[in-house]
């Protein structure tokens, strides 16, 4: 298609076996004035929407809009929308025809009544119950929002275009999907008849700007000590396990540390929806895939942590162990892949190391308990917890080093707590981070290897960190 140039407008996406609706009508009767009421989206006004939408829709070429860019693309809707109002002698303020060419726009090009919140970065999370009650998280705070979808058909439309951008699909035979934004949000639908009120949608939004640890210091998250004892672990490629409840923020931590990655290693993520911001130059981002209409084909986690042995990787980096790709990832962990890191749900570290063993034997391996311990202590080195405090903010609440075994139980060591000491008048958490003043811990000569055992024994020195702002981080 010929671009644009300022004498000639963009190329004409109307379809030409359609009369224009810029042509003159034939006489007709005068309908009467149709009536919108903006406020509350009423009855009225998704009537009139569905009205002037099913005329823009006959008389626009929508494959042929696509290739325009935004702004010729909204200038060409607003022509025919006006056109349009213009001949339904529809009664509209310029306030009113603005918001509706907002909600077309929206309808045709984006995600609808969610393009608003989409381009808000201080959101979280969006959490559509169905298609009249939209939650959202600022904050850490959650909080219902005046936006709603026109009825439970728009809002099955909206999933339906989410989730085939990434060629996956959901309907009543496949329900549940997991799929993500172009900007990487993570996105998870559940359709009826699952959801008894309608498909229920849930995006974590993908911040522009990645947090670093620097930020998170600034916020209270962890300490400078803290900080620099994390950037060591990254550097001296210790085995690491993320561990924390839903919305802690293992993710981001996750990303943190990888930034402190040598831009010369070879690095394969492995995630069931990539949202991983690596900046390292030599990153292989793979995706776990669901199975076809004939339930086939499908590619599990295992499956992908399997094949990475095969691609030559020197850190393999899982975005959440779930399942029994948990033995994978600690073979990898325990055969020269140091440096590799996963993330889990738990409440604690010993949590977490349990975890990690009952996941491998739900998958159908059948070794002693002890064997399985083994394994997980000769293959992670730290555990890092991250906590989402009752107020909402978030801190790593311990790194945890794992020491050995004693009989047949694992033994761990912790490096960095957080002491929760009470809250604000305004309900903020009150606590400290402090060091727990072990000499050495077992990955000292490691550190010492990389030539970090200097900066590792001054951010050890420190018995206690100062108080920090209770800011939410992560």
């Amino acid at each position: 298609m010929p671009a644009a140039t300022p004498e000639a407008r963009p190329a004409d996406v109307r379809q030409p076996d359609v009369t224009p609706v810029r042509e003159a009508p034939k006489p007709e009767p005068v309908a009467p004035p149709i009536e919108v009421k903006k406020s509350g989206k009423s009855s009225e006004y998704y009537q009139t929407k569905g009205e002037i939408f099913s005329a823009l829709v006959e008389s626009i070429d929508l494959s042929q809009l696509t290739k325009l860019g935004p702004d010729d693309a909204r200038d060409e809707i607003r022509d025919v929308v006006n056109d349009i109002i213009a001949l339904k002698n529809v009664v509209m303020s310029i306030a009113e025809q603005e918001d509706l060419l907002d909600d077309i726009c929206n309808d045709i090009m984006g995600y609808g009544p969610l393009e608003p919140l989409l381009a808000r970065d201080d959101i979280a999370d969006i959490m559509v119950n169905g298609a009249h009650t939209i939650y959202i998280e600022t904050s850490g705070k959650v909080e219902k929002t005046g936006i709603a979808f026109q009825d439970n058909a728009q809002l099955m439309n909206i999933c339906q275009r989410i989730v085939s951008q990434v060629g996956r699909r959901v309907d009543e035979s496949s329900p549940i999907c997991d799929a993500r934004l172009p900007d990487g949000s993570r996105v998870n639908v559940i359709a009826p008849p699952l959801s008894i009120d309608g498909p229920a949608l849930t995006i974590r939004k993908f911040k522009k700007d990645k947090l670093t640890l620097d930020q998170l210091v600034r916020f209270g998250t962890i300490t400078p000590e803290g900080s620099t004892l994390l950037q060591i672990i990254g550097r001296s490629r210790c085995n690491v396990l993320i561990s924390g409840g839903t919305g802690s923020g293992k993710t981001t931590l996750l990303n943190c540390l990888t930034a402190f990655i040598d831009t010369t290693e070879r690095i394969i993520t492995c995630e069931d929806s990539a949202e991983l911001q690596l900046q390292q130059p030599h990153v292989v981002r793979l995706e776990t895939r669901p199975p076809n209409l004939e339930g086939e084909g499908e590619i599990t986690m295992r499956d992908l942590v399997k094949n990475c042995l095969r691609m030559r990787p020197e850190r393999i980096i899982v975005g959440e162990v779930r399942g029994p790709e948990a033995f994978d990832l600690l073979q990898a962990m325990n055969t020269g892949h140091d440096g590799s890191m996963g993330t889990l749900h738990a409440n604690s570290p010993r949590e977490a190391l349990s975890r990690l063993e009952s996941m491998i034997t739900m998958g159908g391996f059948s070794l002693p308990s002890r064997t399985l311990r083994e394994m997980i202590v000769s293959s992670i080195d730290v555990v890092v917890q991250a906590t989402r405090m009752r107020d909402g903010s978030r801190r790593i609440t311990h790194i945890t080093e794992v020491m050995g075994m004693e009989g047949d139980v694992i033994i761990t060591q912790d490096v960095f707590i957080y002491d929760m000491m009470g809250e604000d008048a305004n309900g903020k958490i009150l606590g400290k981070h402090r060091s727990t003043g072990i000499g050495r811990p077992k990955f000292w000569e490691r550190a010492r290897y990389f030539g970090e055992e200097h900066r590792l024994a001054e951010a050890l020195d420190a018995s206690e960190a100062p108080e920090y702002s209770n800011e939410m981080a992560l």
